[in-house]
């Protein structure tokens, strides 16, 4: 179970690379007006040079809209479309007007390291796009880039933090994503095969012009020392992005830590994706892993509704233990976004299909949000402050998670091996509490197993970093456990896994103590097996967790 997440090091690696190479694609733009026709073409340095005639540049602000064909667009589904759609995105870029695709049209992406640069609403409708990653310049470039207008800056006179710090003492010219880094200290210390020397502390948080800290998403660590502190404006208006057919021909690379990233990356706040879809082709015997075609990063409030997307093939490779590994592959990624809503979505392949990667991956996140689903997983690597699953259903890989606050699970069908699954690597901690109503738990998506609850690992020998928690107060409200295919020796589903097989009596002693739930409230928790709850295999490492049943 380790090996499914010895890839994240890797990928959060592969991000940061990313969002170095992401600055400012429009650097690479030229826009001239001139009395001839529209041209699109190319210096010897791969700079975009746009050609528009006067009569089109009336045209396109008398019509209020920009179309890729005006920019030499063929929609064949052969020819390679790229540079056209992104000069018809700098041209509304700069001149402030919406973008629309052509409804049936078949635009054609091909492997050259360009960008499309996103400032204004897109509709791109019942138009269809073919990304071809069988031959790539640039792995990590996106085809697309939803970026805002504002700059970020250095924000001067902020020396220290507190955790749940109110207000921070400074003048902000607006509502500001605050993202603050202490590269002295090192959190989320990994522990298994893929052990590492830990991420630096990080956190965001959004402050209002007056330096007073959003409390629903608060700092949650303590900032003795600032080595990098930097603001974001948000955007105060909402940017579109509507429909769109997008199909992916997924690499045929070696498989191996080369993670592409060639789809939607979102680099703006107030953000709605509403009605997209993404598909896979062309998968095979190898290839490498994908960062996310949605890839959600340094904003806040995004919300992705009425969209379809599909999960990635598992491939398989060596990694850095010396062992086979497999690799994770995602559709979703997110990465320090703070209240991203997923509603009403779901995924082209069966959520239970272990051949295929839980869809969704996340770090520094905070209030993110499913409702409506029908996802593959849910996940939380680099702790998540605060998160709310409801009405939804979850396959094979379930509900992963570290972190702190609420996590709320409600109205929901859970298939994965546990209820919630505290992820091990990082110390099985949630610093807060959990509450689970209404739901239906699946274990294993009915393959024999023996049901438990909550589960994760934790000996209290190695440091992570921070202490590890388990959750403060766990509420249970009409809960099924469709346990029925069980095997013969099963005593009845456990709320709490073994965490640590080898804590037997109080002769056991922990390095790095691991604080225990102190209390669990039941009501109408109910079992297909007709067996009643358990608290543990090893109740002795839950011998004065309160458990209040009805």
């Amino acid at each position: 179970m380790n090996y499914w997440f010895i890839f994240f090091i890797v990928f959060i690696g592969v991000l940061g690379r990313v969002q170095g190479q992401e600055n400012n694609p429009n650097e690479n733009v030229e826009i001239t007006l001139n009395s001839q026709k529209t041209q699109v073409s190319t210096d010897e340095g791969g700079k975009l040079v746009i050609n528009v005639s006067n009569k089109d540049a009336e045209k396109f602000k008398t019509s209020g809209v920009v179309h890729y064909g005006e920019f030499g667009a063929k929609g064949d589904g052969k020819t390679d479309d790229i540079d056209a759609i992104a000069a018809a995105h700098a041209y509304a870029n700069q001149e402030g007007l919406p973008v629309k695709a052509k409804e049936g049209a078949s635009y054609f992406i091909g492997g050259k390291d360009r960008t499309a640069v996103i400032k204004t609403d897109t509709d791109f409708g019942k138009a269809f796009f073919i990304i071809d990653d069988t031959e790539v310049e640039n792995r990590s470039s996106p085809v697309f880039l939803v970026s805002s207008s504002k700059q970020s800056f250095e924000l001067e006179g902020v020396t220290s933090l507190k955790r749940n710090q109110e207000k921070i003492e400074v003048s902000l010219p607006g509502p500001c994503l605050i993202s603050v880094t202490n590269s002295n200290v090192k959190r989320y210390i990994r522990f298994g095969p893929n052990q590492n020397k830990g991420s630096s502390q990080t956190d965001v948080f959004i402050a209002d012009k007056d330096g007073n800290v959003d409390g629903d998403a608060p700092i949650i660590w303590d900032f003795d020392e600032i080595t990098d502190i930097s603001a974001l404006p948000l955007d105060e208006k909402t940017l579109t992005l509507t429909g769109g057919h997008f199909t992916t021909i997924a690499n045929k690379a070696e498989s191996k830590y080369t993670y592409y990233s060639r789809g939607i990356a979102i680099r703006r706040s107030n953000v709605l994706v509403d009605g997209v879809e993404h598909h896979v082709t062309g998968e095979g015997e190898h290839g490498a892993p994908y960062g996310g075609f949605l890839s959600i990063s340094d904003c806040a409030y995004v919300t992705v509704q009425n969209s379809v997307l599909t999960g990635r093939k598992t491939y398989r490779t060596i990694g850095s233990a010396g062992v086979p590994v497999s690799m994770g592959s995602y559709d979703i990624s997110l990465s320090r976004a703070l209240n991203v809503s997923f509603v009403n979505s779901s995924q082209t392949n069966d959520i239970n299909d272990s051949d295929y990667w839980g869809i969704m991956g996340s770090n520094y996140c905070k209030n993110l949000l499913l409702d409506q689903c029908t996802f593959s997983r849910f996940d939380a690597h680099m702790g998540v402050a605060n998160a709310t699953i409801r009405n939804s259903t979850l396959g094979h890989q379930g509900i992963n998670a570290i972190g702190s606050g609420t996590f709320t699970l409600e109205g929901s069908t859970v298939y994965g091996r546990s209820l919630i699954n505290l992820r091990s690597d990082y110390g099985s901690t949630w610093q807060g509490e959990i509450v689970i109503r209404n739901c239906k738990f699946v274990p294993a998506a009915g393959k024999t197993t023996s049901a438990t609850l909550i589960n994760g690992s934790n000996k209290g020998q190695h440091d992570f970093g921070y202490t590890s928690y388990m959750p403060e107060r766990i509420t249970i409200q009409s809960l099924h456990i469709d346990d029925s295919n069980h095997p013969e020796d099963y005593q009845g589903p456990a709320i709490f896994g073994n965490f640590n097989p080898d804590m037997k009596d109080d002769s056991y002693e922990e390095k790095f103590p691991y604080i225990r739930t102190k209390e669990v409230i039941l009501r109408n928790v109910t079992t297909e097996s007709g067996k009643p709850l358990r608290i543990s295999e090893n109740p002795f490492m839950f011998k004065d967790v309160k458990v209040d049943k009805d």
